[in-house]
């Protein structure tokens, strides 16, 4: 299990906490990962904030249900990825401990809750390279040493 961190943290700044869950989703063939991507433009992998009496797991679930309409088998842990950084939609500093998980198989069960995101899938690298966050870009990174470990 790693831990990385990415952004500045600044003197002087008071930083919201915002923990969250997200998941690395390959297809069968595991050469393309699916994002999401939010109102705004930028994309994520799936996943979002733990809420109050949520464990990982149960916020994983939650999140998929909404952002994708997905139930998963989720995999290994991939560690924690710490992201400072200021959202100016917000007009707030943000200090996000991203807990990111495989998933080894999905099922769609229905249509996303939300239906305000866009999903798309993208190879691995042009998935990376979409990813507006660090944390993100690190977890897809973290799956792809596992599955070059596993193929070897």
């Amino acid at each position: 299990m790693t831990q990385a961190t990415f952004g500045e943290k600044q003197d002087g700044v008071t930083y919201k906490h915002r923990y969250g869950v997200y998941a690395v989703i390959p297809d069968a063939a595991h050469e393309h990962i699916i994002l999401v991507q939010a109102p705004n433009g930028a994309w994520f992998l799936p996943g979002g904030e733990i809420e109050a009496g949520e464990d990982h797991l149960a916020a994983l679930e939650r999140e998929l249900l909404e952002e994708l309409g997905f139930t998963a088998e989720i995999g290994c842990y991939f560690g924690q990825a710490d992201e400072y950084f200021y959202s100016r939609h917000r007009d707030t500093h943000y200090y996000n401990p991203a807990y990111i998980y495989q998933v080894i198989s999905y099922q769609e069960v229905g249509k996303p809750l939300e239906d305000f995101n866009n999903l798309a899938w993208f190879s691995i690298d042009e998935a990376i390279e979409k990813l507006k966050r660090g944390s993100h870009k690190w977890g897809i990174e973290q799956w792809k040493l596992q599955e070059i470990s596993h193929n070897s």
